[in-house]
């Protein structure tokens, strides 16, 4: 069982950054491939990024490539999401997920096995 505690949100305008943490429960983080969703109101949960196990490959969506960065600390049970010259289509709320198969690692949402309750990311124009 893996509980994922996600923290960072918060109101920005446009332009600006924020990094998302978030920290896993359990002694086995460093097996899960690790996953950054997000849910706007009246849209589907959409995949943002991932990251392997070891933190050595990455992966993005289209629209956030160039402007977010994930990385995880395995010492700390730990996942970021850097999100930099935020836009206000970023709006929404983003939820870390954990996985271990390749699917998870494609970015499918429903190959996620754990998810956390989401942090709330509001950019103003």
């Amino acid at each position: 069982q893996v509980q994922l505690v996600e923290s960072g949100g918060g109101s920005v305008q446009t332009g600006g950054s924020l990094r998302l943490s978030c920290a896993a429960s359990g002694r086995t983080f460093s097996s899960y491939v690790m996953g950054w969703f997000r849910q706007a109101p009246g849209k589907e949960r959409e995949f943002v990024s991932v990251i392997s196990p070891s933190g050595d490959g990455t992966r993005y969506a289209d629209s956030v490539k160039g402007r977010f960065t994930i990385s995880r600390d395995n010492g700390k049970n730990t996942v970021y999401l850097q999100m930099d010259s935020l836009k206000p289509e970023d709006a929404a709320v983003y939820y870390c997920a954990a996985g271990t198969s390749m699917r998870a690692y494609a970015g499918i949402r429903n190959a996620y096995d754990y998810w956390g309750q989401g942090t709330q990311v509001t950019v103003s124009s």
